[in-house]
């Protein structure tokens, strides 16, 4: 189990997200010189799902890979959502997230976690993207904050379904492994424990950044570095506000929120290193951490996520982060164990 060494050239990846038009409008030009701005900087395993942007960011996505050899990245999509070729009048709001992908396609979004259903999300995908397979495929927010109370139901549903479908097509060797995509802890914890059903790894998104990971820590991230059933974190800058957003968990960032984002920052100035470089190291210190797939719309974020995993974080740093109580004292640092 796990997915580390499926991975090409290092732990960083790219999110696709933000090339369905999360949050603003962007250029199909600016979204393919994005990508190419990641493959030069060496990221090999790129990440997207149909539900960015109703099957925007796959297109994208699949157009800028196209000029190189499907051998030569890594390439995960999700289901639990069908895009239909019927189109939505107004703006689709999805659960706790609003209206993120407002500017994205105007294709209707309907979830289906059924064993069928994640089959013809998958068919539909490489069609979008103009590949022949995916390496990993993740089961897209089977979790409170799309569904709700009726969250537990849609788990079930992928249990008997989308669960069942991924594991034979591993077992195919169809796709190299299989886990859950979701921005809480939950559904992972429900899902490490079962006896029948062993996923690989999880894409776990603003749960394990270096603002929130308090939940995290107390069961799941043990669980996974025990089972060795791989963390992709994802959301390592906490939907922007660690990059220089405003945005947390997908909202306007509250006062609290900007408070303790100011205090990490001064304590990244005080050693001269980006808050990035922070966010980063932090997200992959922890054993069971395999990746990190920060989001990008614009090149020169590419250039600025490299740049932090590549810089040399003091020691003094982590010391100090710990020491003003900045992160919980069970996160494991890249102090430990020298």
């Amino acid at each position: 189990m796990g997915i580390r060494n499926y991975l090409l050239n290092g732990p960083l990846g790219f999110g696709g997200a933000p090339l369905g038009n999360m949050y603003r409008n962007i250029s199909d030009s600016e979204a393919e010189a994005t990508v190419d701005a990641a493959w030069n900087a060496g990221t090999r395993y790129f990440d997207t799902a149909p539900f960015y942007g109703a099957g925007l960011s796959e297109i994208r996505l699949g157009k800028a890979l196209s000029k190189y050899k499907r051998s030569e990245y890594i390439l995960s999509s999700k289901v639990g959502r069908i895009i239909s070729n019927e189109l939505e009048e107004g703006v689709q709001t999805f659960g706790e997230k609003g209206d993120l992908f407002k500017y994205g396609r105007k294709n209707k979004i309907s979830y289906d976690y059924t064993e069928k259903g994640a089959m013809k999300s998958i068919e539909d995908s490489l069609k979008r993207m103009g590949v022949d397979h995916l390496d990993f495929v993740w089961i897209h927010d089977i979790a409170r904050d799309f569904h709700g109370d009726n969250w537990i139901a849609q788990f079930e549903t992928a249990h008997r379904g989308a669960m069942v479908a991924l594991s034979k097509l591993r077992d195919q060797k169809v796709i190299k492994a299989w886990g859950l995509g979701v921005n809480n802890v939950e559904p992972c914890e429900l899902t490490i424990e079962m006896e029948q059903i062993h996923p690989d790894a999880f894409l776990l998104a603003g749960r394990y950044s270096i603002l929130d990971h308090k939940q995290a820590l107390q069961r799941l991230m043990p669980a996974c570095a025990a089972k060795k059933v791989d963390i992709v974190v994802g959301g390592p800058y906490s939907s922007g506000v660690l990059a220089g957003g405003t945005h947390f968990e997908y909202l306007p960032a509250s006062p609290e929120i900007l408070a303790k984002v100011q205090k990490i920052k001064q304590l990244c100035d005080t050693f001269n290193i980006p808050i990035k470089a922070a966010a980063l190291h932090f997200s992959l210190s922890h054993p069971a951490s395999a990746a990190v797939i920060p989001g990008a719309s614009k090149p020169e974020r590419i250039a600025e996520d490299h740049a932090a995993l590549n810089t040399v974080v003091p020691d003094d740093f982590w010391h100090n982060l710990r020491k003003e109580e900045l992160v919980s004292p069970d996160a494991p640092l890249p102090i430990d164990g020298k």
